[in-house]
């Protein structure tokens, strides 16, 4: 629903750099002690569960971020179908090098991939239906750039990417103003006054705050935990003059009969908050 590019080079330095600065800190002591500075050596990531793979141009990035001349051979790609006892990629060059990066390749590639895996699996019960999958802010603090960028390997379609980049009012926002309305005014005169372009979407609990949305002209109402029956007419009521979210608890006994409703966007917290990782390891290639 926003098309701020969150995935820049900066971005994902940026990620590499914090998540090594955690893991190595002043060094990788197993790695120095144990293996000579100019050996040389070959790894390749088997994948020990089925899924979907997420995460290998983001290994490739972190390999050469480490030492660029690290040789990424891929045998396969994001997106793609995997199966216990497939090989992803190889990977050649300075074994301190490698062994250095293996376990920040393999947390990114664990998580990207199955988040990858439960997006494809929901995205394919809605499949050719008007609904989309949505994602959430729902994430892991410092980890949602790789969230999002796996949601949309698996098929999903990413919202905002943080509280800067679009409006959402939801029930304590208008709890605390007052209401939609004065929360949606004040809200309006705050982005003029500050020259911001921001979309507004607003979170509704019945057909009555839906109608109070309507009318002011929002670009999203969010249909919040609202029963199939009142989102049908909630649908009928906004007829296309606006983007419709359903969201509240999804799950996959749920999202069909929720598209069937008529919403443009089915927007599911699970997708990075419950998600099971996809267990994956990167073994030494005897040379």
């Amino acid at each position: 629903m926003v098309s701020t590019n969150y995935l820049t080079p900066e971005a994902i330095r940026s990620f590499i750099s914090q998540a090594l600065n955690e893991d190595v800190g002043r060094g990788d002591a197993s790695t120095l002690g144990s293996i000579p500075v100019k050996l040389k050596s070959k790894a390749v990531l088997k994948i020990k569960e089925d899924g979907i793979l997420a995460g290998m141009e983001m290994a490739k990035i972190i390999f050469n971020h480490i030492d660029d001349s690290l040789l990424f051979d891929p045998y396969l790609q994001d997106g793609d179908q995997i199966k216990q006892g497939d090989k992803a990629f190889e990977v050649s060059g300075n074994a301190r090098s490698i062994l250095t990066a293996e376990r920040l390749v393999l947390n990114c590639m664990q998580r990207m991939s199955g988040i990858a895996t439960k997006t494809h699996q929901l995205s394919n019960l809605i499949k050719g239906q008007k609904a989309k999958l949505l994602d959430t802010r729902k994430t892991t603090p410092n980890f949602r750039l790789l969230e999002k960028w796996a949601v949309k390997i698996g098929g999903g379609v990413n919202h905002r990417f943080g509280l800067y980049d679009m409006v959402m009012l939801k029930d304590n926002h208008i709890d605390f103003s007052g209401s939609i309305t004065k929360a949606v005014t004040d809200t309006r005169k705050y982005l003029n006054k500050e020259n911001l372009d921001l979309q507004i979407e607003v979170e509704t609990r019945n057909l009555n705050e839906v109608e109070e949305a309507m009318e002011l002209g929002v670009d999203a109402i969010m249909l919040d935990n609202m029963i199939p029956s009142d989102m049908k007419e909630a649908v009928k009521m906004v007829n296309s003059r606006c983007v419709i979210e359903a969201s509240g608890g999804i799950t996959e006994n749920t999202i069909q009969e929720i598209a069937n409703c008529g919403v443009d966007f089915i927007s599911v917290g699970a997708l990075t908050h419950s998600f099971k990782s996809l267990d994956m390891s990167l073994k030494a290639i005897k040379v």
